[in-house]
């Protein structure tokens, strides 16, 4: 055993010498203070290893080590063992199996960032800012993210009880698994106005965009008065998919620039000739549920002045998870950069403030606490805004006083579909500016 450990700590020792040496200016100390850190994290590996009441391999405990070292980083970062990377590398293709949530840890609970469209989560009525603390009457707390997201998945047609807390209550909802295959474009008509949902940016995204807008253009013709780009609830996905499906309504300019601590890995993306909308206005409709990529497009439509955004303050995640391969023993996603809109601002615990603040109104019950909204700001961990104007996020929530209350028994069962209040405000904006647009021709 001590063999395994000095060869461990040498290995261990190896690494940080090659990262002192290459850091121009390292004091011996620091080297010193390094070799006696690793010591500590040998120490201790050995006596959980003897001591720990039940026996545990090396590997759990090597993968626990390195599991701790990245989730205290911030929310995003992660390790990923080799099962772990193999789903993740299936659901970046639009297929996978669960429940149909997106969720992150907060407090020790897991958080919903959002439910995916039409999945098994969505029918029963799962909401963003929703904390799941157990599963199956187990307590979530004391379980990483992986583990708690492995417990959510299981064969398809098995139950699995899911405990919700939202605001104030908490209640019980049984979910069929089932498998989630993300269509992440839908489109459909509403009289003379295009809609267009994307519902996460994986590699389907762009073409499936640009089949919807094609065929949109073919069934409304020259009456077509805009787009609605329906961006709610999006919790993001593939950097370059978002940059691709900016780039489809964008003639030029940055579209996003991306930034870490060496400065030769910056990047910046830029628009290309052609806009698959031929220069129709679009509204772009945002929530406290739209995050990462998502904002990304919301951003640079803004700054450019593509688009009117409309809808609530976005989620305010604007940091870049980097994959990075470990061979055969999975990948770390590891929190590399942050990005920035073509303005320059980063929207890191921020968000994207839309032209055009409206509320999800509802007719509701009178009774019940409000669901206040959750952002990246809120999470245990995340990372500051590192630019000099200091904002309060939580400041700008405005409780909507009769949105999102429900009696406990409305919670789980399913009603009727209520209006889209924002959707309407948009498409009377779009048919608004058409009808503007075409008295000033005449």
């Amino acid at each position: 055993m001590r063999d395994y450990l000095k060869t461990l700590l040498a290995i261990l020792c190896a690494f940080a010498v090659l990262t002192l040496s290459g850091t121009a200016g390292a004091k011996e100390n620091d080297r010193s203070e390094t070799y006696r850190l690793l010591e500590l994290f040998g120490d201790v590996f050995e006596r959980v290893r003897s001591d720990y009441v039940e026996e545990v391999s090396d590997e759990e405990l090597i993968e626990a080590a390195v599991r701790g070292m990245l989730t205290d980083l911030d929310p995003h970062s992660a390790f990923m063992n080799k099962k772990n990377f193999r789903d993740m590398q299936v659901q970046t293709k639009g297929e996978f199996g669960g429940l149909g949530i997106e969720v992150t840890m907060e407090g020790g609970y897991v958080k919903v960032v959002s439910p995916i469209d039409e999945t098994p989560a969505d029918r029963a009525g799962i909401k963003a800012g929703d904390l799941i603390t157990h599963l199956n009457g187990d307590h979530v707390q004391g379980l990483t993210l992986a583990q708690a997201v492995e417990r959510m998945r299981g064969p398809i047609s098995s139950d699995i009880k899911l405990t919700i807390r939202r605001a104030a209550k908490s209640f019980d909802v049984t979910i069929t698994r089932d498998k989630i295959r993300i269509r992440s474009v839908r489109s459909r008509t509403k009289g003379n106005v295009g809609y267009v949902r994307i519902t996460s940016f994986s590699q389907q995204t762009e073409s499936g965009l640009n089949k919807a807008v094609a065929k949109i253009k073919a069934e409304v013709g020259d009456k077509l008065a805009g787009f609605v780009l329906d961006l709610r609830n999006n919790p993001g996905g593939l950097l370059d998919q978002a940059v691709l499906v900016s780039d489809a309504f964008l003639e030029e300019g940055e579209i996003v620039s991306t930034r870490g601590r060496v400065q030769e890995n910056a990047q910046r993306f830029h628009a290309t000739p052609g806009d698959v909308t031929d220069g129709l206005p679009i509204v772009v409709l945002i929530n406290s549920g739209s995050a990462s990529a998502s904002e990304i497009v919301a951003g640079a439509l803004q700054d450019h002045r593509r688009a009117v955004i409309l809808g609530k303050r976005s989620f305010g995640k604007g940091s870049v998870q980097t994959i990075i391969p470990l061979g055969r023993n999975g990948a770390i996603k590891l929190t590399t950069q942050r990005y920035y809109t073509p303005s320059g601002t980063s929207i890191q615990a921020r968000g994207i403030d839309p032209d055009i603040e409206v509320a999800q109104a509802k007719i509701e019950p009178l009774g019940g606490a409000a669901l206040r909204e959750r952002h990246e700001a809120d999470l245990r961990g995340a990372l500051d805004n590192n630019q000099s104007e200091k904002s309060d996020p939580k400041a700008k929530d405005v409780e909507d006083k009769g949105a999102d209350k429900k009696t406990e028994s409305d919670r789980v069962k399913k009603k009727s579909k209520p209006v889209d209040y924002q959707l309407a405000r948009a498409v009377d904006l779009l048919r608004g500016l058409a009808l503007y647009r075409n008295r000033m021709v005449n």
